[in-house]
């Protein structure tokens, strides 16, 4: 039997208490692939409207080191227990997806001009984990960090975790137990009232490194497992095939502490899936999103996937999913049925806007192509990436453009959290192509006050 009624209940407090206004952003940064030689930095962005440099980068903390590719990013403190919402988020924690080097960053003491306090080597990560290339991070109970890793030093696909000690930031080690690891891996999240860790799948970064190419398809170079780890033992309890080529990759729990359920998007194959806890004890998978493939001319493929990042508002009323090639984000209203319901959709960019490189030969969704957006002046190129929910849930961010010459942009899209909707802010657009050093790819997108996609009730 499914379990569709863990969202029935209102999130009791501290979930329904006021929520704070995002003032200030931190966004990585990366020029890894536009051809320029300049460090990887730390964008900070102005989110305040009433504040003259409203919608700028108001500080940039560059790295002292080259092409470490600053991907992901996550805060020292985010798993709070329920009744204690008084966690300080004064470290942030950014690991090199390539070079596996680690920054810690201090925001506590001037939050509009972040400084690195401690790095940790890549030989430190390799001898001691025998583990590389570094992505998704995220605070444990216990208040250590956990970073997950996609490969081992040389690069060849390696999934499990390395645990970076809460207080010090010293290097601990690996944090699964010996026992069988993934082939890949990427993201994760957990659910400590249920004892649950969950991991997806990523790619073999010594063959895709340098963006997708599908050559490398049907030759097991991105990842097809969803895992199930037990957080006290640290081992793998269950694993799902999700199917070749699948590439499961963004991993969200709902945020009440007592739902057993959660969504995992799938990058090639542009599926997402739910997974819950079922009566036996055990995890079930099951599709509830299919982006249908789109007939194309002039592509690398004559049929181009859907692709996917989400994220789901702190009230778990809502899934936010951003349609990567296609350009397209979309908002999907949780319910007790199991199945999300699209509420609305926005096309930011992507590879399907009218008078583009690329046609459309037979789309099931759309009776034409998007217009290409225009934002401040700016037409906005390259589609959807890394989203950022504001804690109420009216205000999402989007950086674009994974792999460009031009550089990222920064928007934000405003929300509808009575009836749902999304629309532009024609007012908001931070422009990575101008910067000094010229244009860089932006990436993950965190806020002080907290955000939907760190902040985990315990």
């Amino acid at each position: 039997p499914k379990h569709c009624g863990a969202m029935a209940p209102p999130l009791a407090p501290p979930f329904s208490t006021p929520a704070p206004r995002e003032e200030v952003a931190y966004v990585t940064c990366t020029y890894r692939g536009t051809c320029i030689d300049q460090p990887d930095f730390l964008a900070t962005v102005d989110l305040n409207p009433k504040s003259s440099c409203y919608g700028q980068v108001i500080h940039r903390l560059p790295m002292p080191n080259l092409k470490d590719e600053l991907h992901s990013s996550g805060w020292s403190a985010g798993c709070t227990c329920v009744g204690n919402v008084t966690l300080k988020r004064n470290k942030l924690i950014l690991p090199g997806l390539i070079s596996s080097r680690i920054y810690v960053v201090d925001v506590g003491s001037q939050c509009r001009a972040p400084k690195l306090c401690k790095m940790i080597e890549p030989v430190d990560v390799f001898w001691k984990c025998n583990k590389g290339y570094l992505a998704t991070v995220h605070s444990l109970p216990n208040g250590d960090i956990l970073i997950a890793n996609m490969g081992d030093p040389a690069g060849n696909g390696k999934g499990g975790f390395i645990v970076l000690d809460g207080e010090t930031f010293e290097l601990k080690g690996n944090w699964e137990n010996e026992c069988e690891v993934p082939p890949t891996g990427y993201d994760f999240c957990l659910q400590p009232r249920h004892n649950v860790l969950v991991s997806s799948a990523g790619v073999v970064l010594k063959r895709a490194g340098y963006g997708f190419n599908p050559c490398d398809l049907k030759k097991g170079v991105y990842g097809r497992r969803l895992n199930f780890w037990n957080l006290s033992c640290r081992n793998l309890s269950q694993c799902f095939d999700l199917g070749e080529d699948s590439l499961p990759l963004n991993v969200r729990f709902l945020h009440n502490p007592d739902a057993a359920e959660g969504y995992v998007s799938c990058a090639l194959s542009g599926v997402t899936y739910r997974f819950y806890k079922c009566e036996r004890g055990c995890w079930e998978v099951e599709e509830v999103i299919r982006i249908p493939p789109i007939n194309v001319i002039d592509w690398i493929m004559p049929k181009m996937p859907g692709s996917s990042d989400i994220i789901i508002s702190m009230d778990d009323r809502f899934l936010y999913l951003s349609n990567w090639w296609h350009g397209d984000i979309r908002q999907y209203e949780l319910s007790k049925t199991c199945k999300p319901r699209l509420v609305a959709q926005v096309f930011v960019g992507g590879l399907l806007t009218r008078c583009g490189s690329v046609s459309v030969c037979r789309n099931e969704e759309l009776k034409c192509q998007p217009e290409p957006l225009v934002v401040k002046c700016k037409r906005v190129y390259g589609g959807p990436c890394k989203m950022q929910l504001s804690l109420d849930g009216k205000r999402l961010y989007v950086t674009n453009s994974f792999y460009s010459t031009e550089g990222s942009v920064m928007l934000q899209i405003d929300v509808d959290t009575e009836n749902g909707g999304l629309a532009v802010n024609k007012n908001f657009l931070v422009d990575f192509g101008k910067e000094p050093c010229g244009p860089c790819l932006a990436r993950e997108i965190r806020f002080a006050c907290g955000d939907c996609s760190s902040d985990n009730w315990a």
